[in-house]
């Protein structure tokens, strides 16, 4: 599906903008080599994927970070990209995962460098955690904190962002079965913590 854009000249007639190629048709460009396309996806996207990084995880520098390695992937992978209609999905699912492992990363360093000062940007709360914080007790924000991040992940989909299973599948890249399990164990992780 291509966009297509109405600009105003100088005498302010509106003349219809060049056709603008869909996310899926840039995908597809840049899977076969088009170093344009990929810039086009990439400015395209990054703005609104930043934003959301941000908001999940509250520390710029590491939203900066899987930012970069996000697109990295993206480039790599590319080619084997078979979505129609389905670029936001297939990009926030790399994206997400890549959040995911750079958690793990931080706590598997958090464990091994032991004594240090922590950085107050590494510890940064998230646009999320600090609503939760504020309208929930500090038991229940410390128990929804210390659930694993792939169990976190399917819980802000589908009570934070308010998706659906199907929609969660999708974003996060997960069969829809996976994302009822995760459900459900985060729920028990929950009560189980605050019982």
């Amino acid at each position: 599906m291509k966009r297509k854009r109405s600009v105003a000249d100088a005498g302010g007639r509106v003349a219809p903008a060049p056709e603008t190629r869909s996310d899926d048709e840039l995908l597809r460009a840049a899977g076969a080599g088009d170093r344009q396309a990929f810039e086009e996806y990439y400015a395209r996207n990054a703005p609104w994927l930043l934003i959301r990084l941000r908001r999940r995880c509250g520390d710029a520098e590491l939203a900066a970070d899987v930012l970069q390695e996000t697109f990295l992937a993206v480039w790599r992978a590319a080619a084997s990209y078979q979505g129609t209609q389905q670029a936001g999905g297939w990009l926030w699912s790399i994206a997400t995962r890549r959040m995911i492992d750079a958690h793990r990363r931080r706590t598997a360093r958090g464990e091994q460098v032991s004594g240090d000062v922590p950085d107050d940007r590494a510890t940064a709360r998230s646009a999320e955690d600090e609503v939760l914080a504020s309208t929930l007790d500090a038991h229940l924000a410390g128990a929804l904190h210390r659930l694993a991040p792939e169990l976190r992940a399917v819980l802000q989909a589908t009570v934070l962002d308010g998706l659906s299973v199907r929609e969660t599948a999708v974003l996060l890249d997960i069969p829809e079965g996976t994302v009822k399990t995760r459900a459900r164990r985060a729920r028990l992780q929950l009560k189980e913590a605050l019982t």
